[in-house]
């Protein structure tokens, strides 16, 4: 964090743009610091808030598509050869392409707060070929609301940014198991149930 902290004083909007693009493509980035820090510059009047916000937003939506070309390079036929390496076995999959299809606009925009799926969702939106115009304006949407947040945290907080930001992970990673625990038994109690309906109509 302290090197790119160091870069950024120095590049600003270019390397903020350059790491959430990354982070978002699974590299393993602080983003959210970034975000908080890039708040922080604008307190100090190094960056400006609104420049901060267009370059982070538009890495962050870079980033998402990116990982959603990946997603349609790839296909489903991949993940049906090499899923179980990976946890995600064809029913599994077929599950959360059924999930996307039916959530998949909220989705797209709350993914970004929640960390791990967001470095997922791109992938499993170009597998299932969620359409291309549908996945840019709700990731954009997405985006923006993702990176004002703490972007504007850090500018209000100014010197006490780094105090906050530790506190906001714990319960971002709390959020995140809870979610994943409340996703599994879902997916359980759904597959469960299908079990019973096929037994009973045996």
């Amino acid at each position: 964090m302290h090197i790119l902290t160091t870069i950024m004083n120095e590049y600003g909007y270019l390397v903020l743009f350059l790491s959430i693009a990354l982070g978002i493509l699974a590299l393993p980035i602080p983003m959210e610091a970034m975000l908080a820090y890039a708040g922080f510059l604008s307190f100090l009047e190094q960056l400006n808030w609104f420049g901060s916000i267009i370059a982070s937003a538009a890495g962050s939506t870079l980033g998402m598509l990116l990982s959603y070309w990946v997603g349609c390079r790839l296909g489903i036929h991949f993940f049906e050869k090499h899923g179980k390496r990976l946890h995600l076995e064809p029913d599994r999959l077929h599950a959360i392409s059924n999930w996307i299809r039916r959530y998949g606009n909220k989705l797209l925009i709350i993914s970004l707060f929640i960390p791990v799926f967001r470095h997922f969702i791109g992938y499993l939106s170009g597998i299932t070929r969620v359409p291309i115009k549908v996945y840019t304006l709700y990731t954009g949407i997405g985006s923006t609301l993702w990176v004002s947040s703490f972007i504007f945290l850090g500018k209000i907080l100014g010197p006490q940014w780094e105090t906050f930001f530790e506190v906001m992970k714990r319960y971002l990673i709390l959020t995140s198991i809870v979610l994943f625990i409340l996703i599994g038994v879902i997916y359980l109690i759904k597959k469960i149930r299908n079990v019973v309906i096929e037994t009973g109509t045996k």
